[in-house]
């Protein structure tokens, strides 16, 4: 039998637990990480740019969070059909409040009981799922927070009607479905011949068909159905024809646009396509532009750009409409270009042994380097320039330099300095055209590669070498171009600005990176085979957004993989006559 004080105790300490207890009761206070998504990709049926006609691709932007999109007039854009969305974090997506998928770590949160769990990283989601996107609409992307998109899509049906005699554009309102159409008085309302009559999109179907008869009476407004691609039921319009004294004189205006070309525009009259020529001060004949450059925005509009012409040269240029022509004002065609493109200009500094080949003129600002700077610290120049039948043009040769081997190169940019055996090189000069393409004329003759080495640093300090690209001997070497375009925030090495920094030591190795956003435009040309005879070559620039370039870089190598020390010690590459195409 128990004690009463014992009890008491039992009891009193019950209690003290239970106040201990209650003043020190546990939170939820634990915040849950930050992790900002970003949508990486959204596409939906019908996706188009926005002519209406090609394959578009959604603007997104993660900063402002909108999605922007264009669809075709096959899609009923208010029962759109989501095809496709990716995000990363492996977030939870919804779409105008309704889940639409959810990632594999999500999976437990989201009701997606429809749809497929994406791998780790993305989401993607049901292929059946659809939304009314005729109005804005919300994206939400959930990580441990919820982040909101908004996504706009924009449907695009091409609307058009052509009479002959016609005198303007038609007035088509699709609010109230009519269009209004105004013809020269001269014509007989009685007896019109159609040319296009496409008031349901290109993808519609209008009954009856004017376009098939052989003359349309349009004295008094006519009725139409219209078949919209998507839509069930027709729809229909009411289109009015009328007579009027006014007429279309034909224009011509000439301008340069923001990517560099030349271009011709105006208003012309209906029905006819014009032709444009061009020709340089001081030449007789007339280039005409080809046909397929001439664009009709509408039917009483015309734009035509074309390209391919040289800096500081003055041009004409004329526009013929049927029996009328129109000569325009001179013009000069600006483009920026590669100083020194032709390589005319070089000195040679250094002594009889190890002579510095320099790509620019005695006294003259430079615009290229290269690596000989590295190179004649043990060795020879190995980028160089050479003549025959009075062309100078650079000379670059992949060499085994003592120690290591190294590919003949020329870069836009300057060589900052010397680490060990290594290159710190500065890329990139300042540009801000956006040319198409760039042309040049090159020779190569290619070796086998023998050499696939690297120096890199170990855990203790000490420098070894190590076989990169060990699988590549035996093969071909491959000479390589290429250009890039960007807007790169400059870097400082040792009190040096460089708007893009290079470093060739293995062991920290810094080259350009094609994924890094401030990439604007980039083209490449790699040759593995001989080219006996020069040969001109051109190298198509694709632009990943409309910015405006601050610096360009420009690299030719005699051996594709120098920058890892592998190649054939005897590859050659001439190359000469960079030029830039507007």
């Amino acid at each position: 039998m128990r004690c009463k004080s014992v009890d008491r105790f039992i009891v009193c300490l019950g209690l003290t637990l239970t106040i201990c207890l209650a003043g020190c009761s546990i939170e939820d206070d634990i915040p849950y990480p930050t992790i900002v998504p970003d949508i990486t990709a959204f596409t939906v049926e019908g996706l188009c740019d926005a002519s209406g006609e090609g394959e578009g691709t959604a603007e997104i932007d993660n900063k402002k969070r909108t999605i922007h999109l264009y669809v075709n007039d096959m899609v009923d854009i208010r029962h759109l059909r989501i095809t496709h969305v990716e995000v990363t974090n492996d977030a939870a997506v919804t779409i105008d409040g309704q889940c639409y998928a959810a990632s594999a770590t999500y999976a437990q949160r989201q009701d997606n009981a429809d749809g497929e769990n994406a791998t780790a990283g993305s989401t993607t989601g049901r292929t059946a799922f659809r939304t009314d996107c005729s109005k804005d609409i919300t994206v939400k992307v959930s990580t441990w927070q919820d982040y909101e998109w908004t996504l706009h899509v924009e449907q695009v049906i091409n609307r058009e009607i052509e009479i002959e005699g016609q005198v303007g554009n038609a007035v088509i309102d699709a609010s109230t479905n009519v269009a209004i159409v105004y013809v020269a008085n001269t014509e007989s309302l009685s007896h019109l011949k159609v040319n296009k009559f496409s008031l349901g999109g290109t993808h519609g179907r209008v009954t009856p068909d004017p376009t098939a008869e052989e003359h349309s009476d349009f004295r008094q407004h006519r009725r139409f159905s219209v078949q919209y691609a998507w839509a069930s039921q027709a729809t229909t319009w009411d289109v009015y024809v009328y007579t009027t004294e006014r007429t279309i004189e034909p224009t011509l205006d000439v301008a340069t646009n923001e990517q560099g070309f030349t271009v011709l525009s105006g208003t012309r009259p209906n029905g006819i396509i014009p032709t444009a020529e061009y020709r340089a001060e001081g030449e007789e004949t007339w280039t005409t532009v080809a046909p397929e450059l001439v664009k009709l925005p509408t039917s009483t509009s015309y734009e035509i750009a074309f390209d391919a012409l040289h800096n500081d040269i003055q041009y004409y240029c004329r526009v013929t409409f049927g029996d009328k022509t129109l000569e325009g004002e001179p013009f000069y065609f600006v483009g920026e270009q590669l100083k020194n493109s032709s390589f005319e200009n070089w000195q040679i500094k250094g002594d009889e042994k190890r002579p510095l080949y320099l790509p620019w003129g005695e006294g003259e600002e430079p615009f290229w380097d290269t690596g000989n700077h590295g190179a004649t610290t043990v060795g020879a120049s190995n980028s160089t320039y050479a003549e025959e039948d009075g062309r100078r043009y650079a000379c670059l040769q992949s060499k085994y330099i003592v120690i290591k081997f190294a590919a003949g190169n020329i870069f836009t940019g300057s060589y900052l300095a010397t680490d060990g055996s290594n290159g710190v090189l500065s890329f990139g000069r300042p540009f801000t055209s956006r040319p198409q393409r760039m042309t040049f004329d090159f020779q190569y003759k290619s070796s086998t590669i023998t050499r696939t080495g690297g120096e890199w640093q170990n855990a203790w300090g000490a420098y070894i070498t190590r076989q990169l690209y060990e699988g590549l001997k035996g093969r071909p070497d491959s000479c390589n171009v290429y250009i890039a375009l960007g807007d790169w925030e400059p870097t400082t090495y040792k009190g040096k600005e460089s708007p893009y920094l290079i470093k060739t030591r293995p062991s920290e190795l810094h080259l350009l990176d094609l994924n890094n956003d401030h990439l604007i435009g980039y083209g490449q040309m790699t040759c593995g085979k001989d080219v006996s005879a020069w040969q001109h070559e051109t190298i198509e620039i694709k632009y990943r957004n409309e910015r405006k370039p601050k610096y360009i870089i420009v690299v030719a190598s005699s051996s594709k993989y120098g920058d890892y020390f592998t190649g054939g010690e005897s590859s050659l590459l001439k190359i000469d006559d960079f030029k830039l195409i507007y």
